[in-house]
């Protein structure tokens, strides 16, 4: 196990209402921005901070430490990733509600007073998310995500629609309690998709997934891990290593969470699928390293821990309350890497 130091507060709230947790790995140049607008809420004064720091090679810990008192910061001595350094965090958490901030992400003023409103106003405690802004255009980049049959994250930009199948892992609030009943983060997941697991598991139990109609906040998108934003300059950049944890681990949750045996034969035409797509890609780039770096080893890895995944898979569906309908209420049928190619061509992998 990682040896973690904890340094306690020196200004905290005794009863926060809500517990904001930042994963912070070499942040030091982002973690300001983000801090300061925590602390511009009206509700400041009753937020709780608290930062994993993963073994970050920066100035962070230092950063945080001399500038800013109140955060409640974990030290790990080793990188342990996005999942198990937010439950670290949760752990920790003493708020009624948990808000995940990435910490190239800075929220609106009102953020957490509209978070508060409309978590009140849900019948059934669900997670939560605000409209997410481009950091440097400032245009909306989405009110959360549905998802395309092949669990890729689709951009909901639609005001009217509140209630999406997925939010954006830079900005998730929830009660406390419900990130308890869910489990958290599964560790094996590593980092990316975790995000797209815990809307799964908490839509397949009932509690809605939603985006508030007001406020928001703005995102350095792939300023924390890399890649994956796309532009009609640049186009879709990602990295090799991105890319292969998008494709094992949403793979991994629609096992995991697609409800009835229809998740079998739709698992094995996502399995065939994915394969032509690495094939493609791999001739049209003339780049080997493509099937090899992404493709391949994340299907090998799957098959690998093909049997935990049934196990696991068997326990979240045991909890499964909404129909397979409600499920895929969440989803639209158009795959969303065609309209990629579409606008902005193949992918530039690096």
């Amino acid at each position: 196990m990682a040896l973690v130091q904890h340094h306690p507060a020196l200004i905290h709230p005794v009863e926060p209402i809500c517990s904001i947790c930042i994963a912070n790995y070499n942040g030091a140049a982002l973690l300001t921005d983000c801090l300061e607008s925590i602390y511009a809420q009206a509700e400041a004064d009753n937020i709780e901070i608290i930062i994993h720091d993963d073994a970050s090679s920066d100035e962070s810990v230092a950063l945080i430490r001399n500038k800013h008192a109140r955060v409640e910061l974990i030290e790990s001595r080793e990188n342990v990733g996005f999942c198990v350094a937010n439950n670290r965090m949760a752990e920790l958490a003493r708020g009624e509600f948990i808000l995940l901030l990435n910490n190239d992400a800075a929220l609106f003023p009102d953020a957490i007073t509209t978070l508060l409103k409309a978590a009140h106003a849900q019948p059934v405690p669900g997670i939560l998310t605000l409209p997410q802004y481009d950091w440097v255009t400032g245009q909306l980049v989405d009110r959360g995500c549905l998802l395309d049959p092949f669990y890729n994250p689709t951009p909901n930009l639609k005001p009217e629609r509140t209630d999406v199948a997925m939010v954006i892992g830079a900005c998730i609030w929830l009660p406390r309690r419900l990130w308890t009943a869910l489990g958290g983060f599964p560790p094996w997941l590593g980092s990316i998709a975790e995000d797209l697991y815990l809307c799964c598991a908490a839509r397949l139990q009932r509690s809605p997934v939603q985006v508030t109609t007001t406020s928001g906040y703005r995102h350095r998108q792939g300023a924390s891990f890399g890649g994956n934003r796309a532009d009609t300059t640049h186009g879709l950049q990602t990295t090799y290593r991105r890319r292969y944890l998008s494709e094992r681990n949403k793979t991994a949750v629609m096992l995991v969470c697609t409800p009835t045996p229809f998740a079998w034969p739709w698992l094995a035409f996502h399995i065939l699928a994915l394969t032509a797509e690495g094939a493609v890609l791999t001739a049209v780039k003339r780049d080997p390293s493509i099937w090899r770096q992404i493709y391949s080893r994340a299907l090998r890895r799957f098959f690998r821990e093909l049997t935990p995944l049934i196990a696991q898979r068997k326990h979240v569906q045991q909890q499964r309350k909404i129909t397979l309908f409600g499920y895929l209420s969440g989803f639209t049928m158009t795959p969303r890497k065609l309209d990629l190619l579409r606008r902005y061509g193949p992918p530039q992998i690096r």
